[in-house]
């Protein structure tokens, strides 16, 4: 539920007409939101049939068009691209005269702040940066997963209010993030979210093929109890071999992986040693079991690391900042 305090009607911007530029999962989502709120959209541009289906569902009967004519209909326009093709997208929409003067231009990147959107602030746009923490499926449950989700907003500070009314009208918490924190604040996210997915996806499959017929019934009380008490207590949380020091248990793991999903050893052993660290540096692992722990460790080569000569040293060329940054 949305706790904040909503703002005074003077800062609430004008019931708007919106376009969605790029439907992938996120940009008709937040358009249906914001039409609950009370804004009328009127334009989607979308180019595969899987974008088409999700405007369909999400927009119904709004017109499907051309970027640039999204940008003719609507004061309000979401850019919602992937990262990469944002600069190019803004770019060109700038060049061939689309922008209007005093045109609310949206995009949900996480990775970009304000100042990727230089060149229609120069035609005149209002730059807005609305990245919602959520991840989206292209389903109408999107549309209620807002409520109470996370936005981390970057905008001039003129522009500040409107940002943060927009946000409120979807249902979302505005934070607040600074232009140049904005890659550092992405990095955060895509860690906890994104590779999460990676690591339940690959628990289940080596649940399968450990036998285990309902993996996902068996991970979700495991996984659901160690997200909250992550979130409650941080590092306090950790618990498992790596914590306690259990070098063969951790020995055996590795040796498992190695014979049925060798492609699993390499995040196992990468996920072990940032723990270990953790562990060490907040006083859950006990500095003798430490040592026997990381030899173990050490043994095995990390994600971009191969045995061979070079490797003969030991931990102190892979353990160190500089390895840790690779």
């Amino acid at each position: 539920m949305n706790t904040t305090p909503q703002p005074d009607p003077k800062d609430r911007p004008a019931r708007l007409t919106v376009g969605v530029v790029g439907a992938g999962r996120v940009g008709p989502a937040l358009a249906a939101s914001l039409q609950l709120a009370g804004h009328r959209p009127v334009a989607v541009s979308g180019v595969s049939d899987a974008s088409r289906r999700r405007a369909a569902a999400l927009l119904p009967d709004v017109p499907l068009v051309a970027p640039a004519e999204v940008l003719q209909r609507a004061e309000l326009v979401l850019l919602t691209v992937p990262d990469d093709a944002l600069p190019g997208l803004v770019t060109g929409l700038a060049e061939t005269g689309s922008v209007r003067p005093g045109q609310l231009l949206v995009h949900t990147s996480g990775r970009y702040g304000a100042k990727v959107l230089d060149p229609a602030l120069r035609a005149g746009a209002l730059p807005l940066a609305l990245h919602p923490a959520m991840t989206f499926t292209g389903t109408p449950v999107d549309v209620q997963r807002l409520a109470g989700c996370s936005f981390g907003v970057t905008a001039p500070e003129e522009l500040r209010l409107a940002a943060e009314a927009l946000v409120i009208e979807m249902g979302g918490e505005p934070e607040w993030i600074a232009e140049e924190r904005r890659p550092l604040y992405h990095a955060a996210l895509a860690l906890g979210a994104n590779h999460l997915v990676t690591l339940v996806a690959q628990s289940m499959e080596l649940l399968r093929t450990a036998g285990v017929a309902a993996p996902d019934r068996m991970l979700g009380p495991l996984l659901g109890a160690a997200l909250d008490n992550a979130l409650r207590s941080g590092d306090a949380a950790l618990t498992g071999p790596v914590a306690r020091g259990d070098a063969g248990t951790v020995a055996a793991h590795i040796e498992e992986l190695r014979a049925h999903a060798p492609q699993a050893v390499a995040g196992y052993v990468a996920m072990a040693r940032a723990t270990a660290d953790r562990a060490l540096d907040h006083g859950l692992l006990k500095a003798e079991l430490a040592e026997d722990l990381l030899g173990v460790l050490a043994e095995t080569p990390g994600p971009s690391e191969k045995p061979g000569p070079a490797d003969t040293d030991g931990p102190d060329d892979t353990d160190g900042p500089e390895g840790d940054a690779r």
